[in-house]
């Protein structure tokens, strides 16, 4: 008891000094030990490269970006960048410009990238670290004056798999949270996510999560079309036609799934883009992001619609 009251404090002095100094200060997701996980060799060291890539990431963190004073209308996400599990790109203040302009309050997470140098099972590492993610932002909602209730994930290709398994596996814990704090977050915003390890596959991403030679069992778990239930979050989908890397397929497949399931869900297309074109489409700017906004809005997760 006493050494989680320790850690509690921790944390909570970490998202206290972020509030105080906005992005400077990241807060580590394990002030303790960091759970399946591998002594780090001396040859793995975090880095992050002129073209804005991290890899070799052993520590993860979530660094907050909060809307200016005055201006937060109570809806976080915790942002999930893309990489296909090679490398994350360092996306979190681009996509933070556009959201918290809207008052939307934004935690980049980054998350360990699977290896087995430093992790026991590397197929359960980036859920482990969005469990924890969405558990410290839902404890310290009260230091961002996040409503406990509108507190999403945003999902950025591979990031949307990581999103999409943690929201799609929810009775499947694997972090220690004796305090129960609800681990689902209350909706998905999804851009050109990889969903499906068995259709359309994205083979050097399924490899990096799971090997050159998964067993079928272990596809059909991390498809997770397959896992969509009335209990999976509300969802927002955006990706291209036209889009080479990760078929909009991937986004069709999570769509009928949630329809089936009956779970409110808006999907759109656009006619070209590729891969990687936002948060803002050489064309269409962030038009998304509006599109996005008045979903929220209509689901109870942003500024309340008012009824003619």
């Amino acid at each position: 008891m006493k050494k989680n009251s320790l850690l509690l404090a921790t944390i909570l002095f970490s998202f206290c000094q972020i509030k105080s100094f906005a992005q400077q200060v990241v807060i580590p997701l394990y002030p303790g030990e960091i759970p399946n996980s591998k002594k780090t060799p001396a040859s793995y060291q975090e880095n992050l490269d002129t073209n804005g890539l991290f890899t070799k990431i052993s520590v993860p963190t979530l660094t907050v970006f909060a809307p200016p004073n005055g201006t937060a209308n109570g809806t976080a996400v915790i942002l999930f960048p893309s990489g296909g599990y090679r490398v994350l790109v360092d996306e979190g203040a681009d996509f933070a410009k556009a959201f918290n302009s809207r008052g939307v309050t934004v935690f980049f997470l980054k998350y360990r990238l699977p290896s087995d140098e430093i992790m026991q099972d590397k197929s359960f590492g980036p859920m482990q670290d969005a469990q924890i993610a969405i558990k410290l932002v839902r404890m310290n909602a009260k230091v961002y004056d996040i409503d406990t209730n509108k507190i999403g994930f945003a999902g950025v290709s591979a990031g949307g798999h990581v999103a999409t398994t943690a929201a799609t596996h929810l009775n499947r814990v694997l972090i220690d949270n004796p305090e129960n704090i609800n681990l689902r977050p209350d909706f998905m915003i999804l851009i050109y996510p990889v969903i499906s390890f068995t259709q359309a596959k994205v083979t050097a991403t399924v490899g990096r999560l799971l090997g050159t030679s998964p067993p079928e069992d272990s596809l059909i778990y991390f498809s997770n079309e397959k896992h969509v239930t009335a209990s999976t979050p509300p969802t927002f989908l955006l990706h291209a036609g036209d889009d080479e890397r990760v078929s909009v397929q991937h986004s069709l497949l999570f769509y009928e799934a949630l329809q089936k399931a009956k779970v409110k869900s808006e999907l759109h297309i656009l006619q070209s883009g590729g891969h990687g074109f936002a948060p803002e489409h050489e064309t269409r700017g962030i038009t998304w992001l509006s599109w996005c906004m008045d979903w929220l809005n209509e689901n109870g997760f942003g500024i309340p619609v008012k009824k003619k």
